[in-house]
């Protein structure tokens, strides 16, 4: 399973970069998705657990994972999960015959999953301009009683 998610990242990479015409992308990521195994399930009740999930999808094959993802801070559903079926057909099957159905009561969308690229996932971060704080300001320095108050007077402290 590794082998084809790694074979679709370097399709992916190669039809980016190699500067192909956009009419011949969608075919080379089609083939990628055809191959592989985890699907993406949205729209699930916060309800639904790894269980459920596991069960509604075991019709259509043998599930080798179906994991709910859930906030870091609270521990709540976030409402999407994945499933990894053994075989790439079953994950089609699945596919094609879950999305739009319901599942405890919540009609669910259900897509191959793309590979999220290794490395910086964004989030996080002091943020531009100065960042945050009482003291620190935006634009270098401020705030409420912090920071350098020389701007515009020579080098002075500005006092009020």
């Amino acid at each position: 399973m590794a082998a084809f998610n790694k074979l679709g990242s370097l399709l992916r990479h190669s039809t980016l970069t190699s500067g192909a015409p956009a009419s011949s992308s969608p075919a080379l990521f089609n083939v990628a998705r055809l191959m592989s195994t985890k699907l993406f399930v949205g729209g699930l009740s916060w309800g639904t657990d790894e269980q459920t999930l596991r069960q509604a999808f075991s019709n259509f094959g043998e599930v080798t994972e179906a994991r709910i993802i859930t906030d870091r801070d609270t521990g709540k559903s976030r409402g999407f999960g994945f499933v990894n079926f053994s075989n790439s057909d079953d994950a089609k099957a699945a596919m094609s015959q879950m999305d739009g159905q319901e599942l405890e009561g919540r009609s669910v969308r259900v897509n191959f999953a793309n590979d999220r690229p290794a490395g910086n996932r964004g989030g996080g971060g002091d943020g531009g301009f100065g960042g945050g704080g009482y003291g620190s300001g935006g634009y270098g320095g401020g705030g409420f009683g912090g920071g350098n108050q020389s701007y515009g007077s020579g080098g002075r402290q500005d006092t009020f």
